[in-house]
């Protein structure tokens, strides 16, 4: 079994669901009391989002590249940046590390092409949103059309509940109900479905929720990781 590392933290309560995830996968596959072999380094939140709201991504860059390096070291054969929103440096990861970066965008892009859709809605922070580093990635390397919330004050709303709330581990009801009237806009505008493209989103809308098919990018991810982490064994 390979051994998985994890960039988490970002926020932990997202980060959870993915030590979950993942160590259920193995089990489920291998049966007994088999697990994960999982690295995880952890940042401090605090920090990440305050060079997020001060546009220094190249020092947020910095920091999760030295995180990178460090699990590295420790004996991981790949790394996961546990968040949608700083797959924004993964380039800058990447570049410092020898170990393959499973891109959170690629597992979900293909999640999306193998249920044979090819335009979809996307939620997320607003750099998620609104920055060409993951819409581009869907639209250029996948070619899966995306949409985002069209108004300004439906993307600021998301944002909000995502730092505010989920980050916090607050769950709204009306804030569920904001959600899911964003997500039943974008199928109104053509999205077969809506990407889910903030780890924490799923913490407050699920499946159960709406009729309209969502891909949760945290379970994706998760997975993406179980399946690489079993490809060959040892």
């Amino acid at each position: 079994m390979k051994t998985i590392g994890l960039l988490g933290g970002m926020s932990w309560e997202s980060t959870l669901t993915y030590y979950t995830r993942i160590n259920t996968g193995v089990r489920d596959a291998l049966g007994g009391l088999h697990s994960a072999k999982i690295i995880l380094y952890s940042v401090e939140f605090a920090a990440i989002e305050r060079l997020q709201n001060l546009g220094q991504w190249d020092k947020a860059g910095e920091l999760l590249a030295d995180a990178a390096k460090k699990i590295e070291s420790a004996g991981a054969d790949c790394l996961l940046i546990c968040t949608n929103t700083m797959h924004k440096v993964a380039e800058e990861v990447e570049a410092v590390i020898s170990i393959p970066i499973l891109h959170i965008a690629d597992a979900t892009a293909l999640a999306v092409k193998n249920r044979q859709m090819t335009s979809v809605g996307l939620l997320g922070t607003r750099f998620t949103m609104e920055d060409d580093f993951y819409r581009g990635r869907l639209e250029k390397k996948f070619g899966i059309n995306v949409y985002i919330p069209e108004g300004e004050e439906e993307r600021a709303m998301v944002h909000r509940v995502i730092y505010d709330e989920l980050c916090c581990g607050t769950i709204s009801g009306d804030s569920r109900k904001a959600f899911s009237h964003v997500v039943e806009g974008l199928a109104q505008r053509g999205a077969q479905a809506v990407i889910l493209g903030c780890t924490e989103i799923s913490l407050l809308i699920r499946q159960q929720d709406t009729p309209i098919p969502l891909f949760d990018t945290t379970a994706i991810h998760a997975d993406a990781a179980v399946q690489f982490a079993l490809s060959s064994s040892s």
